[in-house]
């Protein structure tokens, strides 16, 4: 299944799908030196974002979540794509610091977390591979 969306940071990322139905504040919600989200009664509570393509509405909290991405990134730590229904100025900015490849307007319905998906940022589409 291909999904179309629009491109918020260019790239080509094949990885498996971490997936939220909650907004992700990466300040204070997500350990930039572990990759782990630490945000208390999040759905994805104690897991690392690090390497996976991460799955969620939309981000929320303060400006400096787009920081947090930054250091994410340099810790290597950083998800490899990042997949919103609506992308906001936070994960936005984030994702265009630290280079992580990202499209939004995705109906995220589809996604389950362990999928692995397909992320071609250059011409925003998502593609869900149905041999999971």
């Amino acid at each position: 299944m291909k999904l179309t969306g629009r491109t918020i940071y260019p790239g080509h990322v094949s990885g498996e799908a971490l997936v939220s139905r909650m907004g992700i504040s990466f300040y204070g919600g997500v350990d930039p030196d572990t990759g782990l989200v630490t945000e208390a009664g999040h759905d994805l509570e104690g897991n690392s974002i690090a390497g996976k393509v991460l799955v969620f509405p939309s981000g929320k909290g303060s400006t400096v979540g787009s920081y947090i991405l930054y250091r994410l990134k340099k810790n290597g730590l950083a998800p490899a794509a990042i997949i919103n229904a609506e992308c906001e100025t936070i994960t936005a900015v984030g994702c265009i610091i630290a280079e992580i490849p990202c499209v939004d307007q995705i109906d995220l319905t589809p996604f389950t977390s362990g999928t692995l998906l397909n992320v071609d940022a250059e011409n925003g589409w998502v593609e869900i591979n149905q041999a999971n």
